[in-house]
């Protein structure tokens, strides 16, 4: 078997995975003969040429370091301030300043020059996120011939908002140099294939821009999912059911209603909130009835955009709690922190109600999570944004849009009274789609596609763009 090499902006760290990526990946690769290269983390004066290998917990890694402009440029600049808003539709965040995308590009060259020498014929590269698109572009100019795929975690934009990103042609010949570009949704997939088919307007610069060839690249969704049945064991663990015990002596016969979530703008956390305000004001029964708990670990917080969200989700907070607070009740807790994954499979498992409500996201892996932490025979309820990935595959969940918080507060109420047997039928549907689509088979799904049997290691690139992928 061909060895794997992973490669993302970050390399895991030691200790328990924190992050969706680290978790689904670290599986796969402990199984297979290869490695994991990224961005160690560091930044230094002068990083040296070649990666360093380190055993972190049992996989090799290979690390290497950025200086501190060229990490600024790349990460904060050209992938986080740009290309992240962008991607979720939100063009009016974008700061665009011209310099990032040459730290960009830098940044993705130093990585290919890095990751060449470490290669053999045979391997077959996976390539991680929207901050290393240009990758395969680089390392196919240093003569590799690999099969190189490409996972983009994050929806891919509108044509409208990819032609308002800086250089967004290069960006789609970088992609149509993979083999294989997988996406979680078939949403994503038409989205890119309604640029592939009508290609770039004209640029006022009048410098005409080429049309991409993407017959050689092929493109389709791989829906990523966790361990659901991992989770279901981990929610009756030691640790799980003492977070539930803590809980319950607080919450007494109050129900849970439960978010969790990188405090990020894509979130939808000040519309969540409002929601549940709606509730409460609309149905006064469920005042001292009900609690919600929202974790929200800060992310990006040197970002201004970052900053403001922050801000406003603390001023919904107060506000809901100024109106509705008694002194022996308070209707909701907001914590800025993260917890391990035992601590929030007994969140996950103790909450009637999950509300994930992003404005726009990928996947979403906390509706997976909440769908495998759940107790069979009684579950409790997932309240799902129409724009996470996730909706094109839980069909038991009740479906909302996040903009329009008159009808999540609606979605609440219906959860909130839903009876035994509904939350089992619904649960049972989640269940079985989480199972079907778990880290274990995506990961599976999307390798088989980029090395089958008969062509890895070949270094041949005769696969065909779908440009019919519903």
């Amino acid at each position: 078997m061909s060895r794997l090499i992973v490669v993302s902006n970050r390399t895991p760290g030691k200790g328990p995975a924190a992050g969706g990526l680290a978790i689904a990946l670290r599986k796969t690769l402990a199984e297979r003969e290869g490695f994991w290269f990224g961005w160690s983390g560091r930044l230094v004066d002068q990083p040296d040429r070649e990666a360093r290998f380190e055993d972190i917990d049992g996989l090799s890694v290979a690390q290497i370091d950025l200086t501190r402009d060229d990490h600024h440029d790349y990460y904060a600049g050209f992938s986080n301030s740009i290309l992240w808003p962008s991607f979720h539709l939100r063009l009016d965040l974008a700061t665009i300043e011209a310099h990032w995308y040459e730290g960009y590009r830098r940044v993705n060259v130093q990585f290919a020059r890095a990751l060449l020498p470490l290669l053999k014929p045979d391997d077959v590269i996976w390539v991680h996120d929207y901050h290393l698109m240009p990758l395969a572009s680089e390392l196919r100019n240093l003569g590799a011939r690999n099969r190189i795929g490409f996972y983009l975690h994050i929806p891919f934009p509108t044509s409208d908002a990819l032609y308002a990103i800086p250089h967004h042609n290069d960006l789609m010949r970088d992609l149509s140099r993979y083999d294989l570009v997988g996406m979680q949704a078939k949403r994503d997939v038409a989205a890119f294939t309604e640029f592939a088919d009508h290609q770039s307007p004209s640029s006022l610069s009048g410098n005409p821009l080429k049309s991409v060839d993407f017959s050689r690249t092929e493109v389709d969704s791989f829906p990523i999912g966790s361990d659901p049945d991992a989770f279901a064991r981990l929610s009756v663990s030691p640790a799980a059911t003492k977070m539930v015990k803590r809980m319950e002596r607080v919450l007494r016969e109050q129900k849970l209603i439960l978010g969790v979530d990188r405090l990020d703008y894509s979130k939808g956390l000040p519309q969540r909130v409002e929601a549940y305000e709606k509730l409460l004001a609309n149905n006064s029964r469920f005042r001292r009835q009900v609690h919600m708990l929202q974790v929200a670990p800060p992310s990006r917080d040197t970002i201004k955009e970052y900053q403001e969200t922050s801000d406003a989700l603390d001023a919904m907070c107060g506000r809901v709690m100024g109106r509705f607070a008694e002194p022996d009740w308070q209707p909701l807790t907001y914590v800025k922190r993260a917890y391990g994954q035992p601590s929030l499979a007994g969140l996950y498992r103790l909450a009637k109600v999950a509300l994930v409500t992003p404005l726009r996201d990928g996947m979403n892996l906390v509706a997976h999570e909440y769908v495998g932490s759940q107790n069979p025979a009684d579950p409790g309820v997932l309240v799902l944004s129409r724009f996470a990935g996730a909706a094109e595959i839980f069909d038991g969940a009740i479906e909302v849009n996040p903009f329009d918080t008159d009808e999540t507060a609606e979605a609440l109420r219906i959860a909130l009274d839903m009876p035994l047997d509904e939350r089992i039928d619904r649960w049972t549907r989640l269940m079985h789609a989480a199972r079907e689509h778990n880290v274990d088979a995506w990961a599976a799904r999307f390798l088989e596609r980029l090395a089958p049997a008969t062509t890895a290691g070949s270094g041949t690139r005769d696969i065909l763009y779908l440009a019919s992928v519903a």
